[in-house]
């Protein structure tokens, strides 16, 4: 299929090219909010930095990009967005996310390149594990002054955030490490993140650092109920405390109540009314296993998933003297 547009696999892609940069392709999408979220592993920062600033640059239906060492994480709305490449693209190249639809349980996202930067996405991102099929809707030759536009299809995949607290008793044990071990020994989903957070160390009911987790992973729409289900099983199993709550929440964007409940357990004492309440309120399941009392910093973990730095520490940590 060389020098015409067609379908064609990662594999062919791979035979043709060489083994290349892509790691990994994952599309979260959010269909309430309409909005996706890629998540795209290289094995090396800079041609992740370089691809971020690109397409941001070139509009398309990409909104924010954000880099994490080797990982680029793109927040796009669904839907086809206009490219913008610049006229400085014809001497430096480009590259743009024109689209993002869903098509039942897939994800159809159009990449379009120009110059260098059309090896990228035509013969590198193609390659990414998560990819199952690639159309090229454009000629297949890339680099040069080559421009290349293609489709990828991926599996539609959805964030599922697990909070946990009271795992553990002043004698033994530690919730961070618990859901760690968690999120690395499920055999469901793909693992996004692990977040340690920061509670009121002032809380009375505290055990030593007073702080909760969140663990978050990318499911497909029939795995929702084997990971709660795993998770909850595998707490139960390892907690050390009668007070263990797990709280789940599925979505891209955390509600802005549920931020706040997170903010406010860095500083005041909340109880645990306020947490069924709260939960209740944005739709999130609180799981008791051994009690209820965690329910309080196993939502506030959720609240506080999306804050960086912030979920870790406290407010006067981030107040200048």
């Amino acid at each position: 299929m060389i020098g015409m547009a067609g379908m064609t696999t990662p594999d062919e892609i791979r035979k043709r090219h060489g083994s290349m940069f892509a790691k990994r392709l994952i599309t979260l999408v959010d269909e309430k909010s309409s909005k996706a979220r890629l998540v795209e592993e290289c094995c090396a920062q800079g041609p992740v930095e370089w691809d971020a600033i690109n397409r941001l640059r070139s509009r398309g239906v990409i909104e924010h990009v954000e880099v994490q060492g080797t990982t680029l994480i793109m927040e796009a709305r669904l839907g086809e967005g206009e490219v913008r490449f610049g006229p400085a693209s014809k001497d430096t190249g480009g590259q743009a996310l024109k689209s993002v639809i869903v098509n039942d349980d897939k994800v159809e996202t159009t990449w379009m390149g120009l110059a260098g930067a059309s090896v990228g996405v035509g013969a590198c991102l193609p390659q990414a594990e998560g990819v199952e099929k690639v159309e090229f809707l454009s000629d297949e030759e890339v680099g040069g002054a080559r421009a290349v536009e293609l489709k990828l299809t991926t599996p539609l995949r959805r964030r599922l955030v697990i909070g946990i607290d009271d795992t553990d008793t002043k004698e033994k044990g530690a919730t961070w490490v618990l859901g760690l071990r968690l999120a690395r020994e499920i055999p469901y989903g793909i693992f996004l993140s692990h977040k340690i957070i920061q509670l009121n160390p002032n809380a009375p009911q505290k055990t030593t650092n007073c702080s909760s987790t969140a663990v978050s992973f990318a499911v497909l729409p029939g795995e929702k109920d084997r990971v709660v289900g795993w998770a909850r099983d595998f707490i139960s199993d390892n907690t050390y405390s009668k007070e263990t709550v797990m709280a789940v929440f599925e979505g891209l964007d955390v509600p802005p109540r549920l931020t706040k409940f997170g903010a406010e357990a860095k500083e005041t004492i909340l109880s645990t009314h306020d947490a069924e309440h709260a939960a209740d309120a944005n739709k999130v399941r609180l799981v008791e296993i051994t009690g209820s009392r965690g329910a309080i910093g196993a939502l506030a973990a959720i609240g506080c998933v999306d804050l960086g730095l912030y979920s870790a520490g406290l407010p006067e940590d981030f107040r200048r003297t």
